[in-house]
């Protein structure tokens, strides 16, 4: 990764391209980065549409984040199931729900 990127991609996302009893990253840097900066983009962008989902439903909000991923998870998107997963748990970080 260039000098000119600044993105600090934090350990919980750089875990999800290591392989159980390595310590070491199956995908270069550049990689991580253009993969993480794409899943904290989602997040972000579903923090409007899950606080209205739990608004206009009226239902918990674990079952707002259950319903996002099955969405990210359905195969219409570009994440994986580990990124998926990922970008739900970074969402209910930003919206501060238990």
């Amino acid at each position: 990764m260039s000098d000119e990127n600044q993105i600090q991609v934090p350990e919980s996302f750089i875990r999800l391209f290591v392989d159980p009893g390595r310590i070491k990253p199956r995908e270069p840097r550049e990689f991580i980065a253009q993969r993480y900066d794409l899943c904290e983009d989602m997040a972000q962008m579903l923090i409007e549409p899950a606080r209205e989902t739990f608004w206009a439903l009226g239902i918990a909000e674990s079952d707002v984040l259950e319903r996002i991923q099955l969405g990210l998870s359905d195969g219409k998107t570009e994440l994986t199931n580990d990124e998926a997963r990922w970008v739900v748990l970074r969402l209910q970080e930003l919206l501060e729900w238990a």
